[in-house]
């Protein structure tokens, strides 16, 4: 068996990003929470991104987020700490791409959505099992804090996810272990 003399050496992982407008009912901007690092959950990895990978029927797509009130979630956590329960206080995401490596998720959580002003510094994306999405058993699979804003009821909440990069790093990195582990496929990756 010969050994291949190349090696794949790349900085693999999905990162995401995030950003919060808190607007005012004139349209000006009453908070920004700058961008923030997020956690993508174990779930969210799992769910998410490998099942889908594999073509699972187990696989699933960021469709809905939470705003809650305290917390950052951990890589462990299936639910957002402390989120909004409100009819529609989950909306519901936009997607679109930016690039060949960037996912983007939008929402807008509606002026009135909430009853009683609220400080909110936290937000989740969620797939959800029931349409309502008020009180439902969702999958987090990605989340953070951002410094805590006030939120008063006659305020909208403008918010950009982005998602980005490198899947087809990891499956080189995964292909580079593949011809360790069975060495017909050594042929294969000398190719790549």
């Amino acid at each position: 068996m010969r050994k291949s003399n190349k090696s794949v050496h790349s900085k693999a992982g999905v990162k995401g990003m995030f950003r919060l407008n808190i607007i005012n009912p004139d349209g000006s901007i009453a908070g920004d929470s700058g961008w923030c690092k997020n956690i993508i959950t174990n779930s969210g990895y799992q769910q998410f991104l490998m099942y889908l990978l594999m073509a699972s029927a187990g696989s699933l797509r960021p469709a809905f987020a939470a705003l809650g009130t305290a917390g950052t979630p951990a890589s462990s956590d299936a639910t957002l700490v402390n989120q909004l329960t409100e009819t529609n206080a989950k909306p519901a995401l936009t997607t679109g791409s930016s690039g060949s490596k960037t996912v983007v998720y939008t929402f807008t959580l509606n002026s009135g959505t909430i009853a009683a002003a609220s400080t909110i510094m936290n937000v989740g994306l969620y797939w959800y099992t029931v349409s309502s999405q008020v009180n439902a058993n969702g999958t987090l699979m990605a989340g953070s804090t951002f410094a805590s804003s006030s939120l008063a009821t006659n305020q909208a909440v403008n918010f950009w996810q982005l998602l980005l990069e490198t899947v087809v790093q990891k499956l080189l990195k995964f292909g580079e272990h593949l011809f360790e582990t069975i060495p017909s496929q050594t042929l294969l990756l000398e190719r790549v």
